[in-house]
């Protein structure tokens, strides 16, 4: 008896590979994966691709474009994390991977790792040094909110306003504070009034919520534009505990609406009190003053200067006229003396004189054309020139005999 040979069914490989995407597609079209994120890398096209590990296995992930967009934080290697998705191959290389759906970090919640990425990326920026802040003026003359129109801090703020001081202008750019479309808003009416210069001070607030409420508030346009705003910004968003990264950013954070309110608008009694007492307090300096300066006139009035002013005249002119002589006295004094002292040496320099002797009949001969004075005979032989002065007048003579 013949035995049966089985027939065999061969697979190439992309069919295996297809019937294996299959299997698992079907198998397990939705599941949560944890593990730590390495190897992430960011593509141009905008997709993710990762891997997904703990300690004995790993997995490829991949997250596309559309459903990365609406990632509240920045994934990154070492980050743990719950990813949700469909197991699938690809096919090209065999691989099985996970195609990501939605990525929850693990430990903390996405929107509040959002909050520290963003804190610390805008911190080391600079954008929340205090150098950068701005005075917040004492008594503004407009004050310029954005928020909600219909919310309780808009409510909050203009009942404080009417309390305090009616006088002051509000100017309300209103937007939304809730919602995807809140943050364009809100930066948007911080640049306008900045654009407009209409206003003294910007506050931006709303009342208090959850995070997911307050959210807006922690997103990097509203940021950058409080930060770029050359007018002073108050930030004051929901309620004492709550900080958002637009707090950071602002020139002052106030905890409530109502505090930011009380803080840029004084009480309108306290300023008229301290008015009245700068008032009074003026009057008595200047009551003081003249008082003090009347004191001092009649003072003048009786004095003997202003009194006989003629006689004070008199006397100076008469103390002019004694120093005039005294000077006329010292000066022909010093000028005797100093014609005594020429005089003197007038003579001893005549004394002095060489030729003072001439006058006493003695004579001196020069030898020419030298002119040497001739003190010995020796010097002299026939025929030479000599000259003689005498104590008026010289001649001439020729030598004719030495002796």
């Amino acid at each position: 008896m013949k035995s049966e040979q089985k027939e065999k069914h061969v697979y190439s490989v992309a069919e295996l590979t297809k019937y294996i995407r299959v299997l698992l597609e079907d198998s397990f079209p939705g599941v949560w994966v944890e593990g730590e994120i390495s190897n992430f890398t960011l593509h141009s096209s905008g997709h993710m691709y990762f891997t997904l590990r703990d300690a004995t296995s790993s997995m490829k992930c991949a997250m596309f474009r559309r459903s990365n967009e609406k990632l509240k934080f920045k994934p990154k290697d070492g980050m743990k994390v719950i990813c949700f998705g469909s197991i699938s191959v690809y096919e090209a290389r065999g691989d099985y991977q996970l195609i990501a759906e939605e990525i929850e970090p693990k430990g903390v919640g996405a929107l509040q790792l959002q909050f520290q990425q963003l804190k610390e990326k805008l911190l080391k920026e600079g954008l929340f040094d205090e150098k950068h802040k701005i005075k917040i003026p004492y008594l503004p003359t407009r004050i310029g909110i954005v928020t909600s129109p219909t919310g309780a801090a808009i409510r909050d703020i203009l009942n404080i306003a009417r309390r305090r001081f009616s006088n002051v202008e509000i100017i309300i750019n209103p937007v939304k504070v809730q919602g995807d479309a809140a943050k364009d808003e809100i930066a948007l009416a911080v640049k306008e009034f900045n654009d407009l210069k209409n206003v003294d001070v910007i506050i931006v607030t709303r009342g208090g919520g959850s995070l997911e409420d307050l959210w807006p508030f922690n997103e990097e346009v509203v940021a950058r534009a409080v930060y770029a705003s050359e007018l002073p910004v108050i930030s004051a968003v929901g309620h004492e505990v709550d900080y958002t990264i637009c707090d950071f950013v602002a020139d002052f954070r106030a905890p409530t609406p109502s505090a930011a309110a009380e803080l840029v608008i004084p009480r309108k009694e306290d300023l008229e009190r301290d008015i009245d007492a700068w008032v009074t307090r003026l009057k008595n300096v200047l009551t003081g003053k003249i008082g003090l300066f009347t004191e001092r006139l009649n003072a003048l009035k009786d004095s003997y200067v202003l009194r006989q002013p003629l006689n004070l005249i008199t006397q100076n002119e008469q103390k002019i006229d004694d120093l005039r002589k005294d000077i006329s006295i010292r000066i022909d004094h010093i000028l005797k003396m100093r014609s005594e002292n020429f005089k003197l040496l007038t003579h001893k320099l005549e004394a002095l004189n060489p030729l003072a002797i001439l006058n006493r009949g003695y004579s001196v001969t020069l030898k020419l054309p030298e002119g040497d004075i001739v003190k010995d005979v020796s010097r002299l032989k026939k025929g030479d020139q000599v000259e003689t002065k005498l104590g008026s007048g010289k001649f001439r003579s020729r030598v004719e005999d030495v002796g």
